[in-house]
């Protein structure tokens, strides 16, 4: 247990915020006891309490009054009202993390008049430690400080340091978002193979293990995606026949330009615009 004497607060007890609690207490972080949670709802503290053993407190303010650590977990859209509770309410050596699609480093620091800030883009997959988070900081964060932000960032699995915070707009795109992508591309398989007759039991198993084992298998052969790709695919042969008609429908434009998608709505929320249609991105 490194840092047994320090005090975590986490604003926002979602579903993101539970994998944080999680990954800090399975990976000895800190102990439950020196965690305090806040939000709105009392029955999802208490619930967050009876699971993990932590504190919870309703008052965002209160909660980080003695807090070495504060971590935001809020939706963009609630940004500014958790800003406001906290505004120069936070202790001045503490150390701040984000994980608010979209916020700035500016935007938060000017937000909460505090300047030790981390801001960083987790995904789902932190839930069960394989998390991939890309993060960045200002320039107030002293080296152990940026070591702290390190270890509870891989407490949710992978982490990578950017100095360009314009790469956490892009890491939003593809890492960020990218589980709904997968999930997506997962269903439409299952829902292809139920098409053809097979029980939706043995699709899902087919399926998802099909998924599981070529990215082992890319990960410890080290080799490029298409090379890979070239090796499954026989000329005139099933694979090659079904690729051809991935490519005819626009497959790779369509992951292209759904990124795409998703990296302009990043920015805009940055910025507190509305939502444009991506048809017209």
């Amino acid at each position: 247990m490194m840092n047994k004497d320090k005090r975590f607060a986490l604003i926002g007890p979602g579903v993101m915020a539970e994998a944080i609690i999680s990954g800090l207490i399975r990976e000895s972080v800190i102990p439950a006891s020196n965690i305090i949670a806040a939000g709105p709802r009392q029955e999802r503290l208490d619930e967050l309490s009876e699971r993990y053993g932590i504190q919870t407190n309703p008052d965002n303010a209160k909660a980080v009054q003695d807090a070495d650590v504060v971590i935001l977990c809020v939706k963009p859209q609630k940004l500014s009202e958790v800003t406001n509770d906290l505004k120069s309410q936070v202790p001045s050596g503490a150390l701040v993390i984000s994980i608010v699609a979209g916020a700035t480093l500016q935007q938060l620091m000017s937000g909460l008049d505090h300047h030790c800030v981390v801001r960083s883009m987790p995904n789902t997959p932190a839930q069960v430690g394989e998390g991939m988070t890309v993060w960045t900081q200002s320039e107030a964060i002293s080296q152990e400080q940026h070591d702290l932000a390190q270890q509870v960032l891989a407490a949710l699995g992978r982490e990578i340091f950017v100095e360009d915070e314009s790469y956490i707009d892009m890491a939003t795109a593809v890492s960020g978002t990218g589980p709904a992508y997968v999930f997506l591309f997962l269903e439409a398989m299952i829902d292809s193979g139920v098409h053809l007759g097979l029980p939706r039991r043995i699709a899902e198993e087919m399926v998802v293990q099909t998924i599981q084992g070529s990215m082992v298998y890319y990960t410890q052969n080290q080799s490029h995606p298409a090379r890979l790709r070239n090796q499954v695919t026989s000329p005139g042969g099933t694979s090659a026949t079904a690729l051809y008609y991935l490519e005819k429908m626009g497959f790779r434009t369509a992951i292209s330009r759904a990124i795409w998608a998703a990296f302009t709505r990043s920015q805009e929320l940055g910025k507190g615009q509305k939502h444009q249609d991506p048809e017209n991105i």
